[in-house]
């Protein structure tokens, strides 16, 4: 343990150092410039190497995945467009494209009005105890997905009856006199996919809360108070004054939560590996390239999520523009 730690720690120190060496050379070279090119290409060096970064690991990787995805299964033959017939014509596929969606809609129309709600709350309370309850709800973000969800699985957990409940729904059930539930497997109006959720939403409404209470902060107090006197009660002045000026968190917070549940992976992987109708589209590309072994088809998973991803980043762009010019 104590020689990996040196190690991590020598590897820190070189990474930190190599950087500031590549700089100094940039630097030094910006300066046998003459004086207005170094001024004009100096702030160029200095950001060459971020985007020779983002070509080499996301330009480069993301174009090479494009190809892929019109070729076979071992991407040495051309097959045009076979990948995307097959996979969107595909009733398993349809079904994990729906389920997909159903996340989009769900988890981030209540993580953000949890979140929000939860920090309306905490700044109700005395500061000490406002710190102790945000740093409870807001662990969960320390924990990492799988963590969380081998965490979760003993909430569902399922034991014929008659036999000792590890799961805490069905140890209650069980207590009262009802009858355990295979909780994970029910699959009727994706109720199975509705519980994954709410462990996902356990996860995010911190995250959620800490960017809402630090936004509502910042409403200027005056604003407020004149709310106030012109007669506004408090969920009028919540509703017509704070909300409005804290529109921008909110929607960066919404936006942030849908991409996370658009590439969703672990929460479904750890939980119930896809079965009983629960697959995503992230699963099923990790189960197209490492079970099926099938990398055309795992690469047109890719470029779909991708292309469903552009409109939400292009309107992501917009807000934040809109913002700044405000």
């Amino acid at each position: 343990m104590l020689l990996k730690t040196v190690n991590a720690i020598i590897t820190v120190l070189a990474g930190v150092g190599a950087a500031l060496v590549l700089y100094w050379i940039l630097n030094k070279l910006s300066e046998l410039l003459p004086g207005h090119w170094e001024e004009r290409l100096k702030p160029y060096a200095y950001i060459l190497p971020a985007y020779l970064a983002i070509t080499f690991y996301l330009i480069f990787p993301a174009v090479q995945t494009i190809v892929f995805s019109f070729k076979d299964s071992t991407s040495t033959s051309w097959v045009g467009t076979k990948n995307y017939t097959t996979l969107l014509g595909s009733h398993n596929f349809q079904e994990t494209v729906f389920t997909t969606l159903l996340w989009m809609v769900v988890v981030p129309a209540v993580t953000v009005p949890a979140g929000l709600g939860i920090a309306v709350l905490a700044d109700q309370l005395r500061p000490r105890a406002e710190s102790l309850t945000k740093t409870v709800i807001f662990m969960p973000m320390a924990i990492s997905m799988v963590g969380a969800s081998t965490v979760w699985l003993f909430v569902y957990a399922f034991r014929p009856k008659g036999q000792p409940q590890v799961g805490v729904l069905n140890a209650l059930a069980d207590g009262v006199g009802g009858s355990p539930v295979a909780l994970m497997q029910q699959s009727h109006f994706h109720l199975n996919s509705l519980l994954l959720m709410v462990m996902l939403v356990w996860a995010q409404a911190g995250f959620s809360m800490v960017l809402l209470s630090a936004a509502i902060k910042g409403v200027p107090s005056d604003t407020l108070e004149a709310a106030r006197i012109d007669g506004a009660s408090e969920r009028q002045s919540f509703f017509q004054v704070v909300v409005p000026q804290i529109k921008g968190t909110i929607i960066t917070v919404f936006v942030t939560t849908l991409i996370t549940v658009m590439k969703v992976f672990d929460v479904v992987y750890v939980m119930t590996n896809g079965n009983f109708n629960t697959n995503v589209v992230g699963l099923e590309f990790f189960n197209q390239l490492f079970t099926n072994f099938d990398s055309g088809k795992a690469a047109a998973i890719v470029v779909l999520l991708m292309i469903a991803i552009i409109p939400v980043m292009a309107y992501q762009v917009r807000h934040y523009r809109a913002e700044e010019a405000s």
